[in-house]
């Protein structure tokens, strides 16, 4: 029976950094666009604040991960923690000074946390036996829980603390970042040793990402994560403009971060009973149940149940997908494959976000348009990564 002592300690830091340090994400996702609406000429740039944070995340993600392989995760975490209060600093000073592009600069900055953010899951794995890894990767992203109930409601409370709308919770993000930084003293994973001369050198990037069960993994995930932010990005954008309130969007926002992260709790269990490949296709399944409740109708009960459906939905498709990266390499190429891992989904994720701004306000003359626009766009997707799957289960067994 392997002893996961050290590796549930440090699942316990990741998941209180997960609570906290993850509240600025919904915070930032649920405000950047009513932002960007306020401060852009054109409509149709909205959703860019959130893009170039999602960009900064892919710029960032090979250097965090270098950063991480060469110095060790806490290293790499405290940049992170650095990157988003520096981010929410100059997002804050963008808003008095009534400049969109000193905010978009924020959020690229901000993309810099995002990037080590992503890196909890697979630090929940560096210390746990193969038994217990998918369990602590569930568990971290389970911290997300605390983090989609206070962050919306840290919103609410900072959204008008201010003459100008926003800037307060741009300031709530900075104390964030300030006080969970220091979770990160207590982590225990060892910094990776140097390869010595003659250890093996692993399989280059494109070694890598051609072996077949990484490369299904990494579509599961980009596609996961991507149709997620593609329809997240546009719902407050989407709910205020079919008449309701910011606080009513701030409330669908919470309750689809709760859906992403409350089946944490049990996701892991379900992979190690029925196997990875069933979880991710039962992840796929259900973000196509989201994009059909959403194309029913734009009243209120339409946006939460596709909301809290995205969430489940993305919660299978990429804890599913990251289990099945984390078993599908070795220790000593895990900085390589984990920073081209995350570049290539944030990227996905980048491209899902600039287009949720344009599809949003930019593809018919109303709110109900625009959001069946969005919806729609989830379709081609989906099928690329079930089709994918279908691909790996059909494949030889030595494979």
């Amino acid at each position: 029976m392997p002893d996961d002592a050290r590796a549930k300690r440090n699942v316990t830091i990741l998941v209180l950094a997960q609570a906290i340090l993850g509240a600025q994400m919904p915070m930032i996702f649920t405000i950047g666009g009513l932002a960007g609406q306020a401060l852009a000429t054109n409509l149709c740039f909205a959703t860019l604040p959130i893009s170039l944070i999602v960009l900064g995340s892919m710029l960032a993600a090979t250097p965090v991960s270098w950063v991480m392989q060469t110095y060790g995760r806490r290293v790499g975490f405290m940049l992170g923690t650095l990157a988003g209060a520096i981010g929410g600093a100059i997002g804050a000073y963008g808003l008095y000074v009534a400049s969109f592009p000193i905010f978009l600069a924020g959020s690229l900055v901000t993309g810099i946390y995002m990037s080590a953010h992503g890196f909890y899951r697979f630090a929940a794995a560096d210390t746990a036996s193969e038994a217990f890894r998918p369990k602590a990767i569930s568990y971290v992203m389970a911290g997300g829980l605390a983090a989609a109930i206070i962050g919306p409601q840290l919103v609410k409370v900072t959204v008008d603390a201010f003459v100008i709308p926003f800037i307060g919770t741009y300031l709530a993000v900075i104390a964030v970042n300030v006080i969970g930084s220091a979770l990160f003293l207590f982590l225990d994973i060892p910094k990776p040793q140097p390869p010595a001369a003659d250890a093996p050198r692993g399989r280059t990037r494109w070694e890598l990402i051609t072996t077949p069960r990484i490369l299904v993994a990494v579509i599961c995930a980009m596609v996961s994560y991507a149709l997620m932010n593609l329809v997240m990005t546009s719902t407050p954008l989407a709910v205020v403009g079919c008449g309701f309130e910011a606080g009513t969007a701030a409330d669908v926002v919470s309750a689809h971060v709760l859906a992403m992260y409350v089946p944490s709790f049990f996701t892991g269990h379900l992979i190690a009973r029925f196997g990875i490949e069933k979880i991710v296709a039962t992840g796929l399944a259900i973000l196509a149940g989201a994009g059909a409740v959403a194309l029913q109708g734009v009243e209120l009960e339409n946006f939460f149940i596709a909301l809290i459906l995205l969430g489940v939905g993305w919660n299978f498709g990429f804890i599913g997908a990251t289990t099945m990266l984390a078993g599908a390499h070795e220790p000593h190429e895990r900085g390589r494959m984990q920073g081209l891992n995350d570049l290539l989904v944030f990227g996905g994720v980048t491209v899902a976000s600039l287009a949720s701004g344009g599809l949003m306000n930019c593809s018919g003359g109303s709110a109900q348009v625009g959001w069946t626009s969005v919806n729609l766009a989830m379709a081609p997707f989906l099928m690329l990564a079930g089709g994918a799957l279908i691909w790996l289960f059909l494949r030889p067994s030595e494979d």
